[in-house]
């Protein structure tokens, strides 16, 4: 049995393609999520509603506990855990306006159940963010404070005095199964080591990296340059289900100020907010792009366009990375996270900084044969 926040984005592969080898080979398997569209049945269920998510969200902005709240939801999800008895129990995401954890950790504690825990960030162990890389912050080590200098990211709140509480509670909560029936996952070694440092530490952790399909994501015969009409121009790819500073958005626009007009930078999964702010700019070396509307799609642009760019300050597997890869571009990305374990190819780069992206993503002009 699974539960986490998202049905769609990576949750799609994560948690149901899961869910159906698991019922392909008998196994009686369950997926529970609060957020996104998907097919539900006796097997499948959406645990939350919009509603219930934007009282959450609010509950959390004003006193700063996310994961504290949703308790009715909660009780819900655990009285059909009741009737299921599950063996197993799967945790992805919690963080996500959906979920209690006290109430659920106490559920788990008390029941036969095994439990694995597969963290996709360091929320787990932090008193507010769930990144904390690009602050340069090590507070989580010993002890969340008010001092918290990221008060304003995810899981926004207006109350930074709660952030010494969230950790104590949660250290408390989350550790009280024993170690024989709680083990956890990371998507890298980064994550890995640095759970390794947290009050997580006394739990197995093994790495599992994130996979993607290699048969959908592969280089594709396209007209993308030319529908968009940057034929024989060098394009640089960026791409985000969620853009902003931390993912290197300022980046991008500054690179588009400092080349020339051979080359243009083409952003994908940009809100239409977004489009219409950058838009303003009337940078023809600017290609802005919604989120696509299927995999298919992306992989068209993967395919059409001649490098990679991954900007991202804090990042714990970015599976873009190996997309790009997959459909035969050469990725130039920092050496944020756990970016430097996604690199396969030769000739993609994990650089320090700005400038030597920069060098790298020139480097591969002067190789490349513009479509």
């Amino acid at each position: 049995m699974q539960i986490s926040t998202h049905a769609d984005g990576w949750g799609k592969t994560i948690l149901f393609d899961k869910h159906e080898e698991l019922r392909s080979d008998g196994v009686e398997s369950y997926v529970f999520w609060a957020r996104g569209d998907h097919e539900q049945d006796n097997y499948m269920r959406k645990i939350a509603s919009l509603s219930e998510s934007c009282i959450d969200a609010v509950l959390t902005k004003l006193d700063g506990k996310a994961g504290f709240h949703s308790k009715r939801q909660t009780k819900r999800l655990l009285r059909m855990l009741d009737e299921i008895d599950p063996d197993v129990v799967h945790l992805h995401v919690l963080i996500g306006y959906y979920l209690d954890v006290e109430q659920l950790f106490s559920w788990l504690a008390r029941s036969r159940c095994q439990v694995i825990w597969t963290l996709h960030d360091c929320w787990a162990f932090t008193g507010h963010c769930i990144h904390f890389s690009s602050a340069n912050c090590n507070r989580w080590k010993t002890g969340c404070t008010s001092e918290c200098p990221q008060i304003n990211s995810y899981p926004k709140t207006l109350n930074r005095h709660t952030i010494s509480w969230n950790y104590q509670k949660k250290k408390e909560v989350f550790t009280q199964l024993p170690v024989d029936r709680m083990k956890l996952v990371t998507p890298s070694k980064w994550l890995r080591d640095l759970a390794s440092e947290s009050f997580l530490a006394k739990y197995s952790i093994d790495v599992v990296p994130n996979t993607i399909d290699r048969e959908v994501f592969k280089p594709v015969t396209t007209d993308f340059k030319s529908n968009y009409g940057i034929e024989g121009r060098y394009a640089i790819l960026g791409v985000s289900s969620a853009w902003s500073e931390k993912k290197g958005l300022q980046d991008f626009i500054r690179l588009s100020e400092e080349v020339d007009e051979s080359h243009v930078i083409v952003l994908v999964g940009l809100t239409s907010n977004q489009i219409r702010r950058l838009g303003r700019r009337q940078n023809s070396k600017l290609l802005l792009l919604p989120k696509t509307k299927s995999i298919e799609e992306l992989v068209s642009i993967y395919s059409g366009v001649d490098v990679f760019f991954n900007p991202t300050k804090e990042d714990t597997f970015p599976t873009v990375n190996l997309e790009a890869e997959a459909c035969g571009l050469p990725v130039v990305t920092y050496d944020a996270g756990g970016c430097r374990e996604t690199i396969r190819r030769d000739d993609s780069a994990c650089v320090d900084n700005y400038e030597e992206a920069v060098r790298q993503i020139a480097k591969h002009k002067g190789q490349a044969t513009l479509q």
